[in-house]
């Protein structure tokens, strides 16, 4: 898929973006100066943006207590963010939220969510609404969620309805291969999670999660199928947190050094 001087610029940046607050938010977490916890998204810049890369203001999306990394590619303001994280009134959600529970709805952001798997229905009912509404064409529902909320029973619920109405929306699964610390091949029967999607007669794509422009052209064919009114597809974004599960974790306990050297 061709991509413009202006959106490769647009994707270098965003990538650039979010590795920087990560590794801020990071050193005033460890200052003392964040509330509650935070979960960093060091390695996994590629998901988000390849995907918003292809989307607009009028396209929703739902996404996960490692949130950052969504809400900047869909265009949030990085000084209230942290503002946000740090509890300040000055922040996105006036400082009541916190990381975990960023929102803008002015840009299509349902919110970040503590919940495991909680934001997948969102992105169905923001999709079963342009469907509703007859703007499928221009307002598609993205949900992003993690290797671990895959076995959640709401994503079956959610995959079988999207599929049965053809919904426009697009199952994003970020396989970073650890719930917290439980890897995926413990909890996970299939090699692929995408394997999944046959089930529910929808296509299921595995991406190198890792390479943006990988993301990008998957993300966009699944973008495209939506908006035509061709239903949903899930993408398995095979990536790789770099830190620990939240800002405190050690990773080094449940990862082994071979496997952190190769990403």
């Amino acid at each position: 898929m061709e991509i413009s001087k202006e959106k490769l610029e647009w994707m270098y940046t965003t990538m650039y973006r979010i590795r920087r607050f990560e590794e801020t938010m990071l050193e005033q977490t460890f200052k003392g100066n964040s509330m509650g916890v935070t979960h960093p998204s060091d390695g996994q810049e590629a998901p988000p943006t390849g995907v918003c890369a292809h989307l607009t203001d009028k396209d929703w999306i739902g996404s996960t207590h490692r949130g950052h990394g969504h809400c900047i590619a869909k265009g949030l303001d990085t000084h209230a963010m942290m503002a946000e994280i740090m509890g300040r009134a000055t922040g996105q959600c006036g400082g009541k939220g916190g990381s975990m529970h960023i929102a803008d709805f002015s840009k299509g952001m349902l919110g970040a969510n503590a919940i495991v798997g909680a934001s997948i229905p969102l992105a169905v009912g923001a999709a079963l609404t342009a469907k509703y509404k007859g703007i499928e064409n221009e307002s598609v529902g993205v949900s992003f969620f993690g290797d671990g909320a895959s076995s959640q029973g709401v994503l079956h619920e959610s995959m079988n309805l999207a599929s049965i109405w053809k919904l426009p929306v697009i199952f994003a699964c970020e396989n970073n291969g650890y719930a917290e610390a439980t890897p995926a091949w413990y909890s996970v029967s299939a090699d692929d999670i995408a394997s999944r999607a046959d089930g529910y007669g929808m296509p299921g794509v595995v991406v190198d999660g890792m390479d943006v422009f990988a993301v990008y052209d998957a993300a966009g064919e699944a973008i495209a199928r939506a908006r035509a009114g061709e239903g949903p597809t899930f993408l398995e974004l095979k990536t790789y947190r770099y830190h620990g599960h939240f800002h405190a974790d050690d990773p080094k306990k449940y990862r082994k050094p071979d496997e952190e050297e190769h990403y």
